[in-house]
């Protein structure tokens, strides 16, 4: 099956590593990878900031990177929610009585999925052959859980991955408090949040090594609250844990 992938800016920036593993997870289970290299964002950070015109922009060109592709596949439940739920909402507002785009975007948002709902609805795998030695909590992103319902296809892939042992936390669906702008325009709560999600974490499972989520925005607002406070965990994006066959 070919595949487009499609890398968040802020992985592209920051965890570029991620998007490499999840290139060779579907090699893996046979999918011939294609890569625009014109693609930049999805528009999410202007349209949530309140800059609809300019995220317009941003979305518009993204349908053209990827109005050629079969299946679009993102490393990111927050990316794919954006586009699946919010496109339409986007362009209605912005470009009214527009068919043409209209039609574009009816004609991609059903091909994007999010990497764990790929391979396992789509791709009928469970069982990676990974190994990877520890124990871990998975946190259910809001993108990921709210905006596309992804709640069971990353755990069953974790629950085969070999020497991981997988700890359920009482506030696994729990906001982890970063939400993009809302880290920066409200600080003090969004650290709070962050505070209360390790410490449930903690609190609520016996000793775990790893947190692992679909959505590296999360995970890097948890490292951060972690790092300073110098807490023994470690934040993992799921695909750098199932690479590792």
């Amino acid at each position: 099956m070919r595949v487009s992938i499609f890398v968040p800016c802020f992985v592209d920036q920051f965890f570029p590593d991620t998007a490499r593993n999840m290139v060779k997870i579907l090699e893996q289970v046979g999918c011939e990878v294609d890569y625009n290299p014109n693609q930049t964002c999805c528009g999410q950070p202007a349209f949530n900031a309140g800059f609809w015109k300019e995220a317009a922009l941003v979305a518009d060109k993204f349908l053209k990177d990827f109005e050629d592709a079969p299946i679009i596949v993102c490393p990111s439940g927050s990316c794919v929610g954006f586009i699946r739920n919010h496109y339409a909402q986007l362009f209605e507002k912005t470009h009214p009585n527009h068919p043409p785009l209209q039609k574009q975007t009816a004609a991609l948002t059903p091909k994007i999925y999010e990497l764990t709902e790929f391979l396992v609805e789509v791709m009928k795998v469970e069982d990676l052959k990974s190994n990877f030695e520890g124990t871990a909590t998975y946190h259910d992103a809001c993108g990921a859980l709210r905006e596309c319902g992804i709640k069971d296809a990353p755990r069953k892939l974790l629950a085969k991955v070999k020497g991981l042992q997988l700890m359920e936390a009482g506030n696994c669906e729990t906001c982890c408090g970063f939400g993009g702008t809302f880290a920066v325009k409200f600080e003090a709560i969004s650290t709070s949040m962050a505070e209360q999600k390790i410490e449930g974490i903690l609190a609520s499972t016996e000793k775990v090594n790893y947190i692992i989520s679909t959505d590296l925005s999360c995970l890097m607002h948890l490292q951060a609250y972690i790092q300073k406070h110098k807490i023994p965990l470690k934040t993992l994006h799921i695909a750098d844990v199932l690479a590792e066959f």
